[in-house]
């Protein structure tokens, strides 16, 4: 890793795109500091309690969230606004075919993207104005309106922000903003873990076994993000002309985590969001209470949450990976896999394989992602918020972000031989 990062520093394009992702992050990190105008900044604190929904979103926004900031949203809605497109597209016969279109069908996509969450960031602002009301100077309609365009503005930019960054630096935009936000707590979650040790609340023994656990996640999470399937692939020969072609054998490559670390953020989007929407409607029902009022360390909570890692796995491998279409593209080529007709029996046999393989990594997901609680009972250690899904995060960016790196240094020496 640090040989590539040393190749791409000596390459000025890839050195002008680092470098901009890292001033496109510098900016964000300045906006995590400018408050909303009309909030009493003490009053918010007192609402970040250890266990409480605020503080689990904390985590996304890098801090924003707990200063109630105007990047206090950061990209959450951004990220329900894609859910809900991608959703659609199953259903809406127009947009599956846009999805289909390539580049210009995707542009068009990520138009509806844009307006969604603009419309999901307003409403979820508004939302949280109402939640905060004890915290603001001087409650009104206008003054929560005010915040709600404030907070609604900031997502937009930061949104904008993320869009730049994956034109024109290095890795996904979007994914980075949130990577950048988790590492960013790191340095104050050492603090405060020195800080207990210091005082006897805890022991070395209980920070060796936090060291440990999180070793073992981080070597866990790179062998499922970098674990595959290879399916054999043999390819009959063929002659066009004077030419034969095929005649070769080689594999398709089945990751047993095709989704990445999405359905994690799309899980915690989900979950955030829906507390929110409980605190606007503001009624004295006792189910809305417990929404708006969820605990995330919670029995119910951490179940919701694994359930819909599963899901959201299943739905986006099903949406990137289509065996359906890998069988006729064999098929058209001469290509077929030993033992199985191709076509329809092909088709077949790789949703199989999907199926399994993807069960195997989105239980992963789900049981790393719950993974805090376990730990916090294991190290003693409370407050700890750096846990599972932080680390899926953090290591699954970095993995495709040093990817991407590498594919750029791959083309450039093709590019250097075909001059």
């Amino acid at each position: 890793m640090l040989s590539t990062l040393r190749t791409a520093f000596r390459i000025q394009d890839l050195r002008k795109r680092i470098f901009f992702t890292f001033w496109m992050l510098v900016i964000l990190r300045i906006g995590t500091h400018i408050s909303v105008p009309g909030l009493d900044p003490q009053a918010i604190a007192q609402l970040f309690k250890e266990g409480t929904i605020f503080s689990f979103l904390d985590l996304f926004s890098g801090g924003a969230f707990k200063q109630f900031s105007i990047f206090a949203m950061s990209v959450t809605p951004y990220v329900n606004a894609s859910i809900i497109v991608q959703l659609l597209t199953v259903v809406i016969p127009s947009w599956e075919k846009l999805q289909k279109e390539g580049p210009e069908g995707q542009k068009k996509l990520n138009q509806y993207m844009r307006y969604g969450t603009v419309i999901l960031a307003l409403i979820q602002a508004y939302g949280m104005a109402v939640s905060f009301r004890q915290a603001v100077i001087a409650p009104s309609f206008w003054n929560y309106t005010l915040i709600a365009l404030t907070l609604t503005a900031g997502t937009a930019f930061v949104m904008w922000l993320g869009e730049q960054i994956t034109e024109k630096g290095i890795g996904n935009g979007i994914s980075l903003i949130i990577f950048a936000g988790i590492v960013s707590r790191l340095p104050g979650g050492l603090g405060n873990g020195l800080a207990l040790l210091r005082s006897g609340r805890i022991s070395v023994l209980n920070v060796l076994i936090l060291v440990v656990i999180g070793l073992l996640v981080i070597a866990a999470v790179v062998a499922i993000q970098e674990g595959q399937r290879k399916v054999p692939v043999q390819y009959a020969k063929r002659v066009v002309g004077r030419r034969m072609y095929g005649g070769q054998s080689t594999v398709i490559p089945m990751r047993v985590n095709a989704a990445g670390v999405i359905p994690v953020i799309f899980a915690s989007s989900v979950l955030t969001f829906v507390p929110t929407i409980a605190s606007l409607i503001n009624k004295p029902w006792p189910w809305l209470k417990t929404l708006a009022n969820v605990n995330y360390r919670g029995f119910w909570y951490n179940f919701f949450y694994f359930i819909l890692i599963v899901f959201f796995t299943y739905f986006y491998t099903a949406i990137t990976t289509n065996p359906r279409d890998i069988a006729n593209n064999m098929q058209k080529y001469g290509g077929f896999i030993p033992g199985i007709r191709p076509g329809k029996p092909t088709a077949d046999y790789l949703d199989r394989i999907v199926t399994r393989i993807t069960l195997v990594g989105a239980i992963f997901l789900g049981l790393i992602a719950i993974l805090p609680n376990f730990m916090i009972r294991a190290t003693n250690i409370p407050g700890l918020y750096f846990g599972g899904t932080s680390l899926l995060i953090v290591v699954g960016v970095a993995l495709e972000t040093m990817k991407q790196i590498e594919a750029h240094l791959i083309m450039r020496q093709y590019q250097g031989f075909l001059k």
